[in-house]
């Protein structure tokens, strides 16, 4: 129980604390990079430690070729129905991994102060292996996946999904609700333009459109919501 004086609002803390599940997969991206980083200098497991990142890539990465495969045979081997997933975890590089731990902490701390810590894992999981999946079925050229990206987007699209509520109680114009992810898909264009497109930006808007929807029944209320709208009609 705690104390009055724990209670008083000098004593509290201005931020809010980071959701615990959001704090287990930045630990579990960055600790994951760490090693392939660490080992591409020779600072951790000798001279084979060169070839992790590669080796990761291949044991975990999400493969469009897989997927077909599997789809073609019948047949689901456990190893590759966790590429659905696992891909998350394994990035191309350093910088690839930072950028999507930040988003993940700045994403992950706003949805998680509204949705249960098992909603937010939920998001984040649902959301990769939905990317993963349109991914497969749309890939050619380029079939490997790799990042927490699709999993962050599907947290973009719970963000979303709050402000479109929150915009509908105000009166105001809903439609603004889209306009982090709209900037983001621009700048994707741009890169794309400058660098090169690829086709991961597929799983990215899977991953915010399977976010957003599941988001209709995994905030608060969603689901009692869902079932009364249903009924109306």
């Amino acid at each position: 129980m705690s104390s009055p004086d724990e209670d008083r609002p000098d004593n509290q803390s201005p931020v809010n604390p980071l959701p615990p599940v959001v704090v287990a997969l930045f630990l579990t991206i960055i600790g994951v990079e760490a090693v392939f980083t660490l080992g591409a200098r020779g600072l951790v497991g000798g001279p084979e430690a060169v070839g992790w990142r590669q080796a990761g890539i291949q044991t975990y990465a999400f493969n469009a070729e897989i997927m077909g495969w599997m789809l073609t045979n019948g047949v689901y081997p456990a190893e590759h129905l966790l590429r659905f997933f696992s891909y998350a975890f394994v990035h191309g590089s350093f910088t690839h991994a930072l950028f999507a731990g930040v988003l993940l902490l700045a994403l992950g701390k706003f949805v998680g102060e509204v949705f249960a810590q098992w909603a937010v894992l939920a998001l984040f999981a649902v959301s990769s292996v939905f990317g993963a999946v349109v991914f497969g079925l749309v890939a050619r050229d380029q079939p490997w996946l790799v990042g927490a990206f699709p999993g962050v987007y599907g947290l973009i699209g719970g963000f979303t999904y709050l402000m479109w509520l929150k915009l509908g109680q105000m009166g105001a114009q809903q439609y603004r609700a889209f306009t982090l992810i709209g900037v983001l898909l621009l700048i994707q264009l741009i890169f794309g333009l400058l660098f090169g497109a690829n086709n991961t930006w597929v799983a990215d808007v899977a991953g915010f459109m399977g976010g957003f929807a599941l988001s209709v029944v995994l905030v608060p209320g969603g689901w009692q919501r869902l079932r009364e709208r249903l009924r109306q009609r």
